[in-house]
């Protein structure tokens, strides 16, 4: 039976905006207030997707969220119809507002955490939304990510679905984006590979000191036990506090694995030696080679990482046993990182290509491509189970362009979230997407 990783990226939604919401992310805040233009957004990841789908990997679409979320406005006290609740808090509050209007789902790698069925004790996929507890604008996105999950992966007989951890700091979980699984098939035990900011429980720990850290090894530890993960086939790894100070509000900022290859910076990890030796010796135990490719600050700074977002790339395996990595032009606009880059796809290692898209719109918030996609490892019988409808092809993405063009503004800006069409354009769009997409009831509004 054939096995494979397939990627959901997500769709842009049409309330795509830069309110600089995410303390940590210095894109995200650094663009504050910039317009944004969420029609072109959607193409951006659009174009991607149909890219990887027509380069013969598969490839699969994310639904958005309903936004502005006037359910959560109502539960922080705003009444009224739904035109005067966003009055009131355009209003009382336009941060509330800002925060309840964000369109923070399409990076879709802290969606949830995936277990693929080699791993896990039940021989289901397992899925486990993120709580996204450290900022109220992401907090509020596990419900409906939920939902969609479930109607994306409906079939119980290969999916098991959890709810996401409780709400609270101690079990704060930023999904995928701080977890990468190392195989060396992908329909064969592998080891997975969880990276937290700080332990919430263990005063031990170091923590950083200028941003939060919004990884819990309490809720990595939560996720293993849920989805049925053996101790043998687990290493858990905490992010340097320094890096996170930096910038690295995720791990996916300082590195990226697939396959049996890391590609990481020197200061990824606390006690980095003792981390690639753990991941070394626990996946020759399942029968793999790691590989380790380590990108020295001398050539490549942190600082440079964070600008060019270098790690949150993608790696894709070609099926000849090499990788691609997939990066945002902003690789191209650093002299370092694109000197390494040239330098890495000749040195004859497992990483041989590299192909560079324009994402401009998501880099602006703080999201490469890495940030949009879920990976979800698979086999043959799994895929055929997966909603077809999410399944990239050349028909799904002219009637998603189409889709786009019909229902997304070209300019967004800080006022405009206070205009109430802005949510009757957003929730026209969604039930005609749920039709395409066939998700059924998946949205607030729907749900009413």
């Amino acid at each position: 039976m054939a096995a494979f990783e397939a990627n959901f990226d997500g769709l842009v939604g049409p309330t795509h905006n830069y309110a600089g919401l995410s303390y940590g992310n210095v894109a995200s805040t650094g663009n504050q207030n910039t317009a944004a233009n969420p029609r072109e957004a959607a193409k951006q990841g659009l174009a991607k997707m149909k890219a990887l789908h027509d380069a013969g990997f598969k490839q699969g679409v994310l639904a958005p969220h309903e936004r502005p979320s006037v359910a959560s406005l109502r539960q922080i006290g705003f009444a009224g119809s739904d035109a005067e609740v966003i009055a009131k808090a355009a209003k009382e509050a336009p941060a509330l507002l800002a925060a309840c209007s964000s369109a923070s789902p399409m990076w879709t790698a802290n969606a949830a955490t995936v277990s693929p069925s080699a791993d896990t004790a039940d021989g289901r996929v397992h899925f486990t939304p993120a709580n996204l507890n450290n900022k109220f604008h992401r907090s509020i996105e596990h419900p409906t990510t939920g939902r969609i999950l479930q109607a994306m992966f409906r079939d119980e007989r290969h999916f098991a679905h959890h709810p996401a951890l409780p709400a609270q700091m101690h079990f704060g979980d930023e999904g995928a984006a701080n977890h990468t699984r190392f195989c060396a098939e992908y329909d064969k035990p592998g080891v997975e590979f969880f990276v937290f900011g700080q332990a919430a429980f263990d005063s031990r720990y170091p923590k950083p000191a200028k941003f939060p850290a919004r990884q819990t090894l309490e809720a990595s530890q939560a996720i293993a036990r849920l989805h049925g993960l053996k101790p043998s086939q687990v290493v858990y790894a905490q992010q340097d506090p320094d890096t996170i100070d930096l910038g690295v509000f995720h791990n996916d900022v300082i590195s990226v694995g697939n396959g049996n290859v890391l590609f990481h910076h020197q200061r990824s990890f606390v006690d980095q030696d003792a981390v690639l030796g753990e991941l070394r010796s626990k996946l020759a135990q399942v029968g793999g080679e790691f590989v380790a490719i380590e990108v020295p600050e001398a050539e490549v700074t942190v600082l440079d990482a964070v600008k060019s977002y270098l790690f949150n790339s993608q790696l894709l395996s070609k099926g000849d046993g090499k990788l691609i990595i997939v990066v945002p032009e902003e690789c191209h606009a650093n002299e370092r990182v694109w000197t390494y880059l040239n330098k890495l796809v000749a040195s004859g290692g497992p990483i041989d290509e590299f192909k560079v898209f324009d994402l401009k719109q998501s880099m602006q918030n703080g999201g490469g491509p890495a940030c949009l996609r879920l990976r979800v490892a698979m086999n043959d019988a799994e895929l055929v189970a997966v909603n077809p409808a999410v399944m990239m092809s050349d028909a799904l993405f002219g009637t998603l362009n189409a889709w786009v063009d019909k229902h997304y503004r070209d300019r967004l800006g800080a006022d405009d979230l206070a205009d109430p069409k802005l949510l009757t354009e957003c929730r026209t769009a969604l039930d005609e997407l749920t039709q395409i997409l066939k998700l059924g009831s998946v949205y607030p509004f729907q749900l009413a």
